[in-house]
C-alpha cells in the first residue's frame, strides 16, 4: 500500500523527468544518422601506429571537399567518420586521408541514400504507432470481463501512459547526448524502443492481471485501493528480479561490446529501467487514480 499511498511522489518523478525528456526533444531534437538522412559511415582503427589528432585530419578531409561531415573519436585508436553519400573514389580518397602513411584498418563502411533514409524514417514511425495500437486493442480485449470498477479500456489507455513514458525518456537523453556529444540514432535506436515497449508492456500487464485475479477474488471484500496495493505488493520482487538479470546483461554489452551497439545497449539501459519503474509507480497506480475521478464524477 506504500506505493499507492504516496503516488503523488512518484507521479511527481515522473512528470519532472517526461518534462526534462520533452523539453530536450523539442528544444535540441533527436539528431538523424545516416539510416534516416542518408549518407555514409566510416570506421577506422589505427594499428601499431599513433592515432593522429583530430585537428591534424580535419584540413586533409576538408581538402576533398565533402560537404558537412563529423569526425569522433572511437575505442583507444579509432575514428568514426560521418559524411554525405561518398562514390567508391571519394570512399578512397577518404581512407588516404585518414591513412596519411600510418597503418591504418578499415572496420566499417556503410552508406544510404536518401530516398531509402526516408523511407526507413516513415517506417519506423509507423512501426511506433502500430505496436501502440495493437498493445491497447490487446489490453481491451484480456480485460474485457474486468469492467468494475475501471473499464478495460481504462487498463489499455493506462498502459500507454506508462509506455509513453518509457519511451520519452530515452529519447530526451538522445536529444541531449546529441546537443553536447554529437550522438546520432539510427534504426538500432528504433529497435531499441520497439524492446522497450515489448518489456515494458509485459511488465505493466503482469501487475494488471494481478490486479484482475485479486478483484475476481476479493473484490466484494476489500477497497480497490487496497487490492491494487496487494498486487504491486505480490509482483514487485518478481519484477524487480527480472528486469536486473535483464540489465546486467545488458550492462555488460555495453561496456565489452562493439562500439556500434553502445549506444543501443545505453537506450536499453534507460529504457528498461523507466519501464521497470512505471510498471510499479506508474502503471498501477494510475488505476487507483482513474477510480478516484470516477467517484467524483
Amino acid at each position: 500500500m506504500f506505493i499507492v499511498t504516496h503516488r503523488k511522489f512518484f507521479y511527481a518523478v515522473s512528470a519532472a523527468l517526461v518534462i526534462a525528456s520533452l523539453y530536450a526533444i523539442f528544444a535540441w531534437g533527436l539528431r538523424p544518422g545516416i539510416d534516416f538522412k542518408g549518407g555514409s559511415i566510416i570506421e577506422v582503427e589505427y594499428g601499431t601506429s599513433t592515432r593522429p589528432t583530430a585537428e591534424n585530419l580535419r584540413p586533409k578531409l576538408e581538402a576533398l571537399k565533402l560537404g558537412e561531415y563529423s569526425i569522433r573519436e572511437t575505442g583507444s585508436a579509432g575514428y568514426i567518420l560521418r559524411t554525405q553519400e561518398l562514390s567508391p573514389e571519394a570512399h578512397n580518397a577518404v581512407l588516404a586521408a585518414l591513412g596519411g602513411g600510418a597503418a591504418l584498418t578499415e572496420k566499417r563502411f556503410d552508406s544510404v541514400g536518401p530516398i531509402l533514409g526516408k523511407e526507413a524514417l516513415e517506417k519506423s514511425w509507423m512501426s511506433i504507432v502500430l505496436v501502440l495500437i495493437a498493445i491497447v486493442l490487446f489490453i481491451a480485449f484480456v480485460f474485457r470481463k474486468v469492467s468494475k470498477p475501471v473499464s478495460s479500456w481504462k487498463y489499455g489507455l493506462i498502459a500507454i501512459v506508462a509506455l509513453l513514458h518509457d519511451i520519452l525518456i530515452p529519447a530526451g537523453l538522445f536529444a541531449a547526448l546529441g546537443r553536447f556529444s554529437g550522438v546520432e540514432v539510427d534504426t538500432l535506436f528504433v529497435t531499441a524502443l520497439l524492446v522497450i515497449l515489448g518489456f515494458s508492456i509485459h511488465d505493466t500487464i503482469v501487475v494488471f492481471d494481478r490486479v484482475r485475479e485479486n478483484l475476481r477474488a476479493h473484490g466484494d471484500r476489500k477497497s480497490f485501493d487496497a487490492i491494487v496495493g496487494e498486487s504491486i505488493g505480490q509482483t514487485f520482487v518478481r519484477s524487480i528480479n527480472t528486469s536486473l538479470t535483464t540489465l546486467i546483461a545488458i550492462a555488460v554489452l555495453y561496456v565489452v561490446g562493439p562500439e556500434a551497439t553502445k549506444h543501443f545497449a545505453l537506450a536499453l539501459l534507460v529504457g528498461i529501467t523507466a519501464g521497470t519503474y512505471s510498471s510499479i509507480f506508474l502503471g498501477s497506480p494510475l488505476l487507483v487514480t482513474v477510480f478516484k475521478w470516477q467517484r467524483r464524477s
